[in-house]
């Protein structure tokens, strides 16, 4: 029979269930990065993390990257963003890349969901992470796993053209010995609506265009009600994957406000809050609220509540994570109207 629907006062409509506070072993059959169906044969995999670059000129186009399943960001030197899709599924992946170097956060931002984690080298900074057997990681400055896993490209410069793809990946992950199977009591990082169940931000402000307020690649979102989708654009243009020239798009947008400085060292190197708690927005059809966050310790998933302090719910789908100092967090903007931002935009 059907299960009665609740309503929070935050208006995020949910299924009610009879033992709301029993957890499944695995959510069998379930990306456990989108909350949508998945065969069980690769939803009971871990995922796959890979650092991938972000500068116009060196790393564009990008390849592969519209097969994640979420998508992060945050600053590194400069200005500048580095990405980190995170794949349920790459076994199909003919193209990826560029893969750049590790950033400590975000080795830790890939343990949240238990992935194996890919990057070609580190900041100094993120050595003691890499070295501890923490992270599952694949590192091309391994030279076994960079003749199993990474093509040079002839059309970039170096460090621009490190790529890899499934077999090379799958290689190396046999290799290195990993389980590439989840531990029998996870249960994944987000909350998901139910199917046939949509999260609508009731209480929430207008959200047709929103930006992170990166100042170099200056990304923004653009949500489109006819597929309930948000549409990303970076450096001016629509953001493609080069492999099928398709445009990036998220059902779920999360800015997530940290603390975040530079290290002193000669390379500039920041350091980003990972523990203790923040403030954000969670955004999707077409609307924003406010959230906190918090993460108890480093080992700890990074949870994400509402005003009310309940813990939110995603819809089903892609996710685009960006992470923004909270320095910069006056330039995060979320616009009601295309004009509204393209206004704004030109009074800058």
């Amino acid at each position: 029979k059907e299960e009665p629907v609740k309503e929070n006062t935050e208006g995020v409509v949910q299924v009610a269930t009879e033992k709301e506070t029993e957890k499944p072993t695995r959510l069998k059959g379930r990306n456990l990065l989108t909350g949508e169906p998945m065969d069980e044969k690769i939803a009971c995999k871990k995922p796959l993390a890979v650092m991938i670059g972000n500068t116009n000129d060196d790393a564009m186009p990008q390849h592969g990257i519209g097969q994640a399943d979420i998508l992060y960001e945050a600053p590194v030197e400069g200005g500048l963003t580095r990405l980190m899709p995170i794949f349920q599924d790459y076994t199909n992946i003919e193209n990826l890349g560029s893969v750049r170097s590790c950033r400590y956060y975000y080795a830790y931002y890939a343990m949240e969901f238990d992935a194996i984690y890919m990057h070609y080298g580190q900041a100094y900074s993120a050595e003691e992470i890499l070295a501890s057997g923490q992270v599952e990681d694949l590192n091309g400055l391994d030279g076994k796993v960079d003749s199993l896993s990474i093509t040079r490209v002839k059309d970039r410069k170096q460090p621009h053209n490190a790529f890899t793809k499934s077999e090379g990946i799958e290689a190396a992950i046999e290799y290195k010995g990993y389980d590439v199977n989840y531990p029998d009591d996870y249960t994944g990082h987000y909350q998901f609506a139910a199917d046939g169940e949509t999260i609508e931000l009731k209480d929430g402000v207008d959200a047709k265009v929103v930006c992170p307020g990166y100042v170099i690649n200056k990304p923004w979102l653009v949500y489109n009600e006819e597929d309930g989708l948000y549409y990303r654009y970076q450096y001016k243009a629509p953001h493609k994957d080069a492999n099928d020239d398709t445009q990036l798009a998220f059902k779920n947008v999360i800015f997530q406000y940290a603390d975040c400085e530079r290290d002193g060292s000669e390379g500039g190197y920041l350091t980003m809050q990972l523990t203790g708690e923040g403030e954000g927005k969670y955004i999707t059809n077409g609307k924003a609220i406010d959230i906190t966050w918090k993460k108890e310790s480093d080992d700890a998933i990074t949870r994400y509540y509402d005003k009310n302090g309940k813990e939110i719910v995603l819809n089903q789908g892609k996710t685009n994570v960006c992470i923004v100092a909270n320095s910069s967090s006056q330039r995060v903007g979320i616009y009601a109207t295309e004009a509204e931002y393209e206004e704004a935009m030109a009074a800058n």
